[in-house]
């Protein structure tokens, strides 16, 4: 796997991924950025997010559930010297499905996070991780009702 990542002015930077793709990098504007992208440490965070929602949907296909959605919220608190390593990370899962079951869901997560998602697993050897989620039952008429 390879990338590139391409100076563009003052703390911008333009990354292309090894697939095709780019992306504008950015800093704040206290350090001389025009906050036109995400910050390098947003990336990683995103990056994970995304590993481990792959994870957690294929999983949960693999386990025949009708899952309907999968979202989850990554925050993070990070070291106050530098390094400034990421020291605590907690991600909250919302799967949206009909009949989706709770200990399907927890496994799903706990194989992603111990065995499938290399990120999460290389974000882990600073960071204290932690996980929860909660089910949205979607009905046929599309109705929501939420359970943990």
């Amino acid at each position: 796997m390879k990338s590139r990542v391409k100076w563009v002015e003052n703390v911008c930077f333009m990354a292309e991924s090894e697939s095709g793709h780019a992306m504008i990098m950015d800093g704040s504007p206290e350090i001389g950025g025009r906050n036109m992208g995400p910050r390098p440490m947003e990336m990683l965070l995103m990056g994970a997010g995304g590993c481990t929602s792959v994870d957690v949907v294929m999983i949960l296909k693999k386990s025949r559930q009708e899952v309907t959605g999968c979202e989850v919220e990554v925050s993070a608190e990070r070291a106050d010297d530098h390094p400034k390593v990421f020291t605590q990370i907690h991600m909250h899962f919302t799967v949206r499905g009909r009949g989706v079951k709770p200990e399907l869901v927890d496994r799903a997560i706990k194989l992603s996070a111990e065995k499938y998602c290399s990120a999460s697993i290389i974000l882990g050897k600073t960071a204290r991780m932690t996980h929860d989620f909660e089910i949205v039952e979607e009905g046929a008429s599309g109705s929501d009702q939420a359970a943990t």
